[in-house]
């Protein structure tokens, strides 16, 4: 083949890896994003270059000019130290993970996601409601002792005590609340394994019991100091629950509905995003476990402090699983 027929059958595939390259070296991601946009994406740049190390191999076999054998030469040169780099230190990935990935991964999985947030809230919801029609209906819920303990909690009477507690101080609260957290959102995503029934009956039991709690707090004039106390925790903790419901349900999904996959091979793959999703649930828990030990349950704090810092976590927590990981989808 000429020269000539070479370079044109070629160009494309050299221009798309030099201009990936180009922009892989923009220090920032939404530039880098840009540039790359629908050029070449990270999964495909190791072909790539390999086929660029067998286009010098045929140029320098055939005797093509030095100025072409030169630039592919760069060009390798270039690539190789994107692709022969020291990988990143443990806490980028750990950032890229929790920046990036997880919420990305989220959003692959959102049809289970919005499955799960129904069977959480409508129930929670629900039951709010019918408690406010029917105060009666808490006794059906919980026990006499147990109500008796959730209102000595939440007193507005019981003024100059930490919010939500007894007993206990803040370290050792933080403590408790991140094994009571992991235990709920472990038994929610592994319960799913059960054909997935089993992480239905732990959302619907859990919005029903949260909301038996609300609703009954809220009917006997206690609102306040509860609502105070959930509100700073309430949108790591939820939306932590609803992603490892949707992981169990997505287990589910796997055995009853394989598709063209063998039900083992979809449970493995089921179980890798699981256990991925699991890890991202895992950072929400203990985070709301530190704003539920550390924050929430300080009784003097205003109420508009309370409840704008309330507001705000649940707006930046759901920006983040909508927005998190888009300018890292093309670019990396």
């Amino acid at each position: 083949m000429k020269q000539d027929a070479f370079v044109a059958a070629h160009q494309s595939d050299w221009s798309a890896l030099d201009a990936w390259l180009i922009a892989r070296s923009q220090p920032k991601a939404k530039d880098r994003s840009f540039d790359a946009e629908g050029l070449l994406s990270d999964v495909d740049f190791p072909a790539a270059y390999r086929r660029v190390c067998h286009h010098l191999a045929l140029a320098e076999r055939r005797g093509y000019s030095t100025l072409l054998i030169d630039y592919l030469r760069e060009l390798i040169q270039r690539g190789h130290q994107v692709l022969y780099r020291p990988s990143a230190p443990r806490w980028h990935r750990i950032a890229l993970f929790l920046g990036a990935e997880f919420p990305r991964l989220v959003r692959s999985q959102w049809r289970v996601m919005a499955v799960s947030a129904a069977l959480l809230f409508v129930p929670f919801l629900l039951t709010i409601g019918l408690i406010q029609w029917r105060p009666d209906l808490a006794q059906s819920l919980f026990e006499p002792a147990q109500l008796a303990q959730f209102e000595n909690m939440y007193d507005p009477a019981n003024s100059g005590r930490r919010l939500g507690r007894t007993e206990g101080t803040d370290v050792k609260m933080f403590g408790y609340y991140i094994m009571n957290n992991v235990s709920i959102g472990f038994r929610t995503f592994a319960s799913g394994l059960v054909a997935g029934v089993g992480s239905v009956l732990v959302l619907v039991s859990n919005g029903i019991i949260m909301g038996g709690v609300a609703g009954h707090l809220t009917a006997i004039g206690y609102g306040g100091p509860f609502w105070r106390f959930v509100v700073g925790h309430s949108a790591p903790e939820l939306l932590a629950i609803v992603i490892a419901g949707g992981a169990g349900l997505q287990l589910g999904m796997a055995i009853l509905a394989p598709g063209r996959r063998t039900r083992g091979r979809a449970l493995v793959e089921a179980g890798v995003i699981g256990a991925r999703l699991a890890l991202g649930v895992f950072a929400m828990l203990v985070f709301a476990a530190f704003v539920e030990a550390f924050w929430s349950s300080i009784e003097w704090m205003p109420d508009p402090v309370k409840f704008s810092v309330g507001g705000l976590l649940w707006l930046f927590i759901l920006l983040w699983l909508v927005r998190g990981g888009r300018e890292h989808a093309h670019g990396g």
